[in-house]
């Protein structure tokens, strides 16, 4: 009852007499009873406040019993459930009114008074509430058979002995196969909650019958937060369970049933109750382990405060698999905030002196993540891997070098003091993506690094041999530098160019080679602001699964999709999606937001966007259709290019096509360009490197 608007004026403390003269008040001229609702409504409001001389009213009450209409009977009946136990020997007088309207013609009233009754632990009401459960688990109305259902859990509770001497244990496994998805699911929930308060079944059911019992919770749509809470509860026992199946299946019950619970003080409860048994489960075998926490991953996803204070407990040990090692450090860099990230990078400094190369190449990485992920601790992170890159190891050098590229894109303009750290080390890099991302340096910041042309000349030495991700990395970084230093690059980008155009087989290069020829022979302003333009910010989140995933797979916690990472039916064909069932009791303003920009992963970041009309709509096929027409000619642009020598560019007026050789564009092809604003920094000063 709301104690906020008009209702206020109820929640004033009332005298017996006064009331019972409001109650009775009203006669054949109050039609629609309002007097004794509002009288009513005082008493329930009094008995709210604990005004325990309520009970002298029971009488007057009763007789308001038999007034036909649902709004004062609910009102009657929460009056009777709070004081029968008070006086036993009047509520027994209301009996043959609640077993009159367990044969209402309105189911409503049917399912209302046979909760009425088994809410009441009074001898008389127990002993007669049977009869009519019987009757109604059988009743027409499902909603009906739900709460009879229900009520029988309540009978159990009340007396055990009772339940088990009559059938309707049985007739409730018989409703197992009721047509109406949510009698079967409160039947299976009733049953549950029976199983639950009887001690000896426990040792007799087997913890595959419990795994098998929690999975079958799974069907149970709660239809009030109430219920949810009460269910979760009940089978929070099975999580310090010795089997590892019974506690991920009751942990997979909890956090779906987190979804239907609206006290957000519960919810942090239950996350509290979640984290010693994932803890426990990392004291098995390494399989188990694997297990546990690939599941972590996603549980920290939906319910971060989970696992939140737990870090150390992640922290790799000398004698863990790699598969364990790996999965424990994407933990780690989940669980790194301000306050741990000097434990956490000295942990992950240990790690990088590992001796498994894939182990420690993924350390490093991590450590570059995290200065992305936690702004303040960037400056320690890029010293921790200046640290790394001082020991010389060719494989944390490349590393190292890869992630500090995506240091300088999220923070372009702010740590250029480390490059001369990694030109230092160029002859480390052999591997292809180490290349990109040095190349990658070099073209961004060409404008403070005097030697930079140089520096792309020796790359461009094996240019035909290269990788395509270093020949597409080389040619941007070309045209950078053209563009921040044209007389230092004038004599590199046509050789390239014609590198890219002519002598190549793979039509992304020479794609982008084209691209890039048609953008320096038109405009030089516009080839600035297109190549050296301001792009999209990196983030740490990129790497999350997107909302429809990640419910899905919440819903299959401690199943082998969990350990794919994959949708169900990607691993399992013939499984069927599981998706949160809508009820008024589904808490949707807590569920993942469906924001699909956070959910890009880093190399969608500084992708090219498709042609768009002035009404917003992108038309592919104009796109198509005006490559085409400018391929056609390209052959005879490319000859019309003239270099002058000047800082101001260079230009020339490309002629009509008159080739007969055709392109398409490759419209899938990823676009690796990854650079931040460009622009010198405060200092204005140029970077020498021999």
């Amino acid at each position: 009852m709301s104690s906020g608007g008009g209702d206020a004026k109820l929640f004033a403390r009332g005298k017996v007499a006064e009331l019972r003269t409001e109650l009775n008040s009203g006669g054949k001229k109050d039609k629609n009873h309002a007097a004794k609702k509002i009288a009513l409504k005082k008493i329930v409001a009094n008995m709210t406040m604990s005004n325990n001389d309520m009970v002298a009213l029971f009488p007057d009450i009763v007789g308001c019993m038999q007034i036909p209409s649902l709004e004062i009977k609910k009102m009657c009946f929460l009056f009777l459930v709070n004081y029968a136990r008070m006086k036993p020997d009047v509520a027994v007088k209301a009996l043959p009114t609640l077993q009159e309207d367990m044969n209402d013609s309105n189911p409503l009233v049917r399912a209302l008074a046979l909760r009425t009754m088994s809410y009441i632990h009074v001898r008389d009401f127990v002993e007669a509430t049977v009869p009519p459960t019987k009757q109604l688990l059988r009743d027409a109305d499902p909603y009906v058979r739900k709460t009879a259902a229900f009520c029988v859990a309540k009978l159990y509770d009340h007396d055990r002995h009772l339940v088990e001497g009559s059938d309707l244990i049985d007739r409730l496994n018989s409703m197992l196969r009721d047509d109406n998805p949510t009698v079967v699911a409160s039947a299976l929930a009733s049953l549950m909650d029976i199983w639950e308060r009887n001690g000896s079944n426990s040792p007799d059911c087997s913890e595959w019958g419990q795994t098998y019992i929690l999975e079958a919770l799974m069907s149970y749509v709660p239809q009030e937060s109430s219920e949810a809470l009460l269910l979760a509860e009940r089978i929070s026992p099975r999580l310090s369970h010795s089997n590892s199946a019974v506690v991920l299946t009751c942990i997979r019950v909890v956090l779906y049933l987190m979804n239907y619970i609206n006290d957000q003080k519960q919810i942090s409860a239950l996350c509290r109750k979640l984290s010693p048994p994932l803890v426990t489960l990392l004291a098995k075998g390494p399989e188990v382990q694997y297990l546990a926490l690939r599941n972590a991953l996603l549980i920290l996803q939906r319910r971060p405060e989970v696992l939140r204070n737990d870090i150390r407990v992640f922290f790799c040990k000398y004698n863990d698999p790699i598969y364990v090692k790996v999965t424990k450090l994407e933990l780690i860099f989940m669980l790194a905030n301000e306050r741990n990230i000097q434990e956490v990078l000295t942990e992950l400094r240990e790690y990088a002196t590992e001796i498994d190369v894939h182990f420690v190449r993924k350390s490093v990485r991590a450590i570059g993540k995290l200065a992305i992920k936690i702004e303040p601790a960037a400056r320690q992170c890029i010293n921790t891997l200046l640290e790394l890159v001082a020991t010389k190891v060719t494989y944390i050098v490349q590393e190292a070098t890869v992630v500090i590229r995506n240091i300088f894109r999220k923070y372009p303009n702010q740590y250029e003091s480390i490059i001369g750290t990694l030109c230092e080390n160029l002859d480390s890099l052999d591997e292809p993506e180490a290349k990109a991302a040095m190349i990658w340096v070099i073209g961004q910041y060409a404008s403070r690094i005097e030697n930079s042309d140089v520096l792309l000349e020796d790359f461009l030495y094996s240019f035909a041999d290269e990788p395509v991700e270093v020949q597409l990395a080389l040619l941007t970084a070309t045209v950078k530098l053209f563009i921040q230093r044209p007389t230092k690059g004038q004599e590199l980008v046509p050789k390239v160019l014609k590198w890219a155009t002519e002598d190549t087989d793979n039509p992304d290069l020479r794609d982008r080679g084209y691209m890039y020829w048609r953008l320096l022979s038109s405009d030089m302003a516009t080839a600035k602001a297109i190549v050296m333009g301001e792009k999209p910010p990196i983030t740490a989140e990129s790497e999350k699964l997107d909302p429809a995933t990640l419910e899905e797979m919440c819903l299959n916690v401690g199943t082998l999709a969990t350990v794919y990472l994959k949708p169900v039916q990607q691993v399992f064909r013939s499984a069927r999606p599981r998706r949160l069932t809508d009820s008024p009791a589904l808490q949707k303003q807590h569920l993942p937001n469906g924001d699909l920009d956070a959910q890009k992963s880093l190399s969608a970041f500084g992708n090219s966007q498709p042609i768009v009309k002035a009404n917003g709509q992108g038309d592919l096929a104009a796109a198509v259709d005006a490559a085409d027409a400018f391929f056609a000619g390209v052959g005879h642009q490319m000859a019309s290019m003239n270099l002058n020598g000047q800082d101001e560019g260079f230009g020339g007026s490309p002629t009509v096509g008159r080739g007969e050789m055709q392109y398409v564009v490759n419209q899938n092809a990823p676009e690796q360009v990854y650079q931040p604003a460009g622009g010198q920094g405060s200092n204005g000063d140029l970077l020498m490197f021999n």
